[in-house]
């Protein structure tokens, strides 16, 4: 049920990028177009600021697959480049001096393994060849080394060999949506890799957690890293950060531990005596994590909050170059923004204007932003004395072709007088006093917000809503409580009461609709993937003013999800065992054992290879509806796991999500 997070910004973004192409009038959304789209991420900056590095993710139409290509560019926009070539790549850093790095399988069924691309253009050399997936990766200061976190086996979603083998697990944690079965023996270690002769020896030998996000001291001589308890209930959700010298052999010790957060990051200051980190909830409320920054020094293990006051998720850290600050993007209602903490003072000012950053990565006293709005895809920006100027540009011509949706904040009173924010977006030519068929659209997490970037990615609330917009719909995006963005209370306001108060600010944002004049009361919708598939099964079965619902990966019988998805420590902390509070399961489990309440006729969609909420929470559902003769549909994604990514399912599912709410509520007027 986790989200994939994005977030608002800048309102001018879209004049300064679509302006020199026209205003001429546009088409609508169409499924097909998701073969145009290129999406960014990723951002990279060099150690002396003259370079950048990100990835651009396209759908390739004539594989059926998604890809990733590094592209780089110097600081002032120039010789824009592209790094990789062929087979998805991922993890751009820059070595020490200034050469591109990243992670890549260049052959069908091979394991991924660090390249180095060559100077001005030249061919990347593959650099590593261990067994086993290496998925992350530090480079030493001087570049003779690079840390490797290297998985031993491959993915068990995937394995096909001809004699296949029993996967045997042990720990508690035994499953997961991004690598499947978690195997005995499989857990993540560190290796050191000599980059001169391609030696890579093993590291830390003696933690035995899952190892990740290792990063160098500034002297090269030791490695900071994270290891994680996968093996018994007590190490659940705390991550345990570590030392360990930068020679083969060298065994660790453990700084501190801390709970997790949704991403850690681990940075060294400058001068190598503190390391800044990220910190979460007790596991209680997992699900409603807001990352805080934090600062241990070394020699004495003191930990000192520096993001505590502001009661919001901090996102992408970078040390200042002089070490006197930490940047970052901070969310906040709706919006993310950039901001620095001074260290001294522990002061906190934004940097600028810019309410959208996605991505930050700062160095040499450069800052680089990911950012998007309402109407324009993410862009590759330098974010300089507060104001933007663009790096790296996508989509605009596409973009150009197209008329979305006018996108509006809306503030409303939930039934029991909690304020509520959220956006309207209503469709281009937009008659006022006219009502039109209108959708709740649901974001998934419950950790997560609705707000106004426009990702182009197999997961993007914001996209779904401008595909519907488009088309003649007005989408409601409601920040339910449970959402972040609006402080720790704020998030964790359901906890343990799954589908209650939330369904409540759902309900009362489908009511400010109609009381505006807005919604057609007789044409509701509502919908959502993750997240926002269970909140969609808790609403039709609380609610049946709703002719048309979508839920994508979805449940509506919690118990069942149980031991079958990857959230268990999580279900105990914050729910119980099944067997110690049955009522309270029943609970949160009642669009099932309620779905005589139901009415809506309801699409239910999910990946085969789902490991986070699995396909058995859309099967029962769409079971029940059918035992009720209740209009229904089930569609099932071979190979896919929670987040689609082939690009003929992306395009089936808007095809099918429109034809879907043309079917039950009329097709509105594009």
């Amino acid at each position: 049920m986790r989200p994939i997070r994005r977030y608002r910004f800048l309102p001018v973004l879209a004049a300064l990028l679509l302006a020199p192409l026209g205003a001429a009038v546009g088409r609508p959304l169409a499924p097909a177009d998701f073969y145009r789209f290129e999406d960014v991420s990723d951002l990279a900056i060099a150690r002396d600021g003259t370079r950048v590095a990100w990835l651009v993710n396209r759908f390739d139409k004539a594989s059926d697959e998604s890809r990733s290509d590094v592209w780089a560019a110097d600081w002032d926009g120039r010789r824009l480049r592209q790094i990789s070539h062929g087979a998805s790549a991922h993890k751009p850093r820059f070595t020490p001096d200034g050469r591109v790095g990243f992670l890549a399988a260049r052959a069908e069924g091979a394991p991924t393994q660090l390249w180095v691309a060559g100077r001005n253009g030249a061919a990347a050399r593959q650099v590593s060849h261990v067994p086993g997936e290496i998925t992350d990766y530090a480079w030493s200061p001087d570049g003779r080394h690079a840390v490797l976190v290297v998985r031993p086996h491959g993915d068990t979603r995937f394995e096909t060999v001809a004699r296949p083998r029993p996967w045997v697990m042990d720990g508690y944690q035994f499953k997961s949506d991004e690598h499947g079965y978690l195997e005995a023996g499989m857990r993540p270690r560190l290796c050191l890799l000599d980059v001169g002769n391609g030696r890579c020896e093993r590291l830390a030998e003696d933690a035995t957690g899952a190892q990740s996000a290792p990063a160098f001291s500034p002297d090269g001589s030791q490695i900071a890293f994270v290891s994680d308890d996968l093996e018994s209930p007590q190490g659940a959700g705390r991550d345990e950060i570590r030392l360990v010298g930068a020679r083969a052999g060298a065994t660790s010790h453990l700084l501190l531990t801390t709970d997790s957060p949704n991403h850690q990051r681990l940075l060294w200051s400058p001068d190598g005596r503190r390391i800044a980190f990220l910190k979460g909830n007790e596991l209680k409320y997992y699900a409603y994590i807001q990352d805080q920054l934090a600062l241990v020094t070394i020699s004495s293990g003191e930990v000192r909050p520096l993001t505590a006051s502001l009661d919001r998720a901090v996102i992408s850290p970078h040390f200042s170059s002089d070490g006197s600050a930490i940047e970052f993007a901070v969310e906040d209602d709706g919006r993310q923004y950039p901001a620095r903490v001074a260290l001294d003072s522990g002061r906190i000012e934004r940097l600028g204007s810019a309410s959208v950053v996605t991505e930050l990565a700062s160095a040499a006293g450069h800052v680089a932003v990911i950012v998007s709005d309402d109407h324009t895809p993410p862009q590759i920006c330098a974010l300089e004395g507060g104001a933007l100027r663009v790096i790296g540009s996508y989509n605009r011509e596409l973009m150009a072709e197209l008329t979305l949706g006018s996108v509006e904040d809306v503030s409303f009173l939930s039934s029991d007088g909690t304020q509520i924010h959220g956006q309207m977006i209503k469709p281009p030519g937009f008659v006022a006093g006219r009502r039109y068929p209108t959708i709740v659209w649901i974001h998934g997490g419950p950790n997560g917000q609705d707000d106004h970037s426009l990702p182009l990615e197999g997961y993007s609330p914001q996209l779904d809503r401008q595909f519907f917009a488009s088309h003649g719909y007005v989408a409601l995006a409601i920040n339910y409580r449970g959402s972040s963005g609006r402080g720790a209370a704020f998030a964790r306001a359901i906890t343990a009461d799954w589908g209650h108060l939330e369904v409540e600010d759902l309900l009362a944002g489908v009511q400010y609709a109609v009381s505006a004049g807005v919604a057609d009361p007789a044409r509701l919708g509502i919908g959502g993937w993750s997240y926002g598939g269970l909140l969609t099964d808790y609403t039709i079965a609380s609610d049946t003013r709703f002719r048309a619902g979508i839920s994508g990966a979805g449940s509506g019988n919690q118990l069942a999800m149980w031991g079958v998805d990857q959230y268990v420590a999580q279900y105990q902390a914050e729910l119980g065992p099944p067997w110690q509070k049955p009522a309270l399961w029943s609970q949160v489990s009642y669009p099932m054992l309620k779905a005589s309440r139901i009415r809506t006729p309801t699409l239910f969609l999910g990946g085969e290879r789902d490991f986070n909420v699995p396909i058995v929470g859309s099967e029962q559902m769409y079971q029940s509806l059918r035992a009720l003769e209740v209009p229904t549909q089930l569609v099932v994604y071979p190979g896919q796991t929670h987040i689609p990514d082939r690009p003929s399912f992306l395009v089936d599912r808007y095809q099918r999500y429109l034809e879907w709410m043309n079917r039950y509520l009329g097709p509105g007027t594009p």
